[in-house]
């Protein structure tokens, strides 16, 4: 599933554009795409299939529709299809990964069905959240989906949402699994995702990073790449720090790093995808709008982020942390 295209920024090296393909199931910049919103509220097919498009013309290695950052959560499940469906129709070479992740089991195996019947080339599948499963029923839970659903699995892990974290043990026996291929590692725990790494080499699994700003550490770990809200907004960037990293050039990887920090502080001031989807909005990608109970991100920090975003644009970004904030 690794895509070899090149990118055409100006910010990658030579290393990094021209990196060698693995074999791990997932490698390299994979956005967390936004769902864009007309004015009633309904979704912008257009407009997502010309970001998509746009995302891999940048080139990412794969996108993530109906995600998190997607608003899944506020979404039908025709509607949540769609999307899938309206992604998948208007990339070429790139795979889409379909959020179809639930906290009920038979919701998410059902969603996960849907979306490998409309192209989906492989799942995220955020934990169980609310009910607090045990550790066997998370075992129970993503076995369920594995063994029925024959496309490549990630396993999502972001206790700042489902208020618990997947178990390091669950997450190393799932790697065993043929189709659990993946972990997206949203816990801020460097430690833990180090564990899982060290514990799954033998296994044909990839830890991604699901915190920009702990890309480029979780990589130097051996995290083989991101699933990412910022290359939504820079994919250029994002690809080059990625792919610098992945062929070894650590120096070029850090100053992307730090060029990209003002801009994930920004996008974590408010609640994901709040930021970000002003952001698209500012860079011409979309409306403004996010559905109830999220709001449209506060006055005081639109105009804050319109400047570091007209500074991506000049060049280089001042570095500063007054625009951003913890997520």
């Amino acid at each position: 599933m690794t895509n070899t295209t090149t990118t055409t920024t100006p910010y990658a090296t030579d290393d990094s554009t021209d990196r060698e393909p693995t074999d791990e199931p997932f490698e390299g910049v994979y956005p967390a795409m936004t769902t864009p919103f007309t004015d009633e509220n309904e979704i912008d097919h257009e407009r997502l299939a010309e970001n998509a498009r746009y995302l891999e013309r940048a080139g990412v290695d794969g996108v993530v529709p109906a995600g998190s950052t997607g608003e899944s959560a506020t979404m039908t499940h025709d509607e949540h299809i769609e999307v899938v469906e309206t992604v998948r129709d208007a990339v070429d070479d790139v795979p889409v990964i379909a959020g179809t992740g639930s906290n009920n089991t038979a919701e998410a195996l059902s969603l996960s069905r849907r979306a490998a019947e409309a192209g989906a080339d492989g799942l995220l599948l955020i934990s169980p959240y609310y009910n607090k499963p045990e550790p066997e029923g998370f075992l129970e839970h993503y076995r369920t989906i594995a063994d029925a659903v024959d496309l490549p699995q990630i396993v999502y892990n972001v206790p700042s949402r489902t208020g618990q974290s997947i178990p390091v043990d669950v997450a190393v026996e799932l790697a065993t699994h043929p189709n659990v291929q993946g972990y997206k590692a949203a816990s801020g725990d460097l430690n833990r995702i180090s564990e899982i790494i060290e514990r799954t080499r033998d296994e044909e699994f990839s830890v991604l990073s699901g915190d920009d700003g702990l890309t480029l550490p979780t990589l130097s770990v051996g995290g083989t790449g991101t699933i990412s809200v910022v290359a939504n907004v820079e994919p250029e960037r994002s690809c080059a720090m990625v792919g610098s990293a992945l062929s070894g050039d650590y120096d070029r990887a850090r100053e992307l790093h730090h060029e990209l920090a003002p801009l994930v502080r920004a996008l974590f001031a408010e609640t994901n995808p709040i930021p970000v989807t002003e952001a698209m909005h500012v860079r011409g990608r979309g409306g403004p709008h996010v559905r109830s109970p999220l709001t449209r991100l506060s006055e005081e920090r639109r105009e804050g982020l319109r400047e570091l975003l007209a500074e991506y644009e000049e060049g280089t970004p001042t570095a500063t942390g007054e625009r951003g904030g913890d997520e």
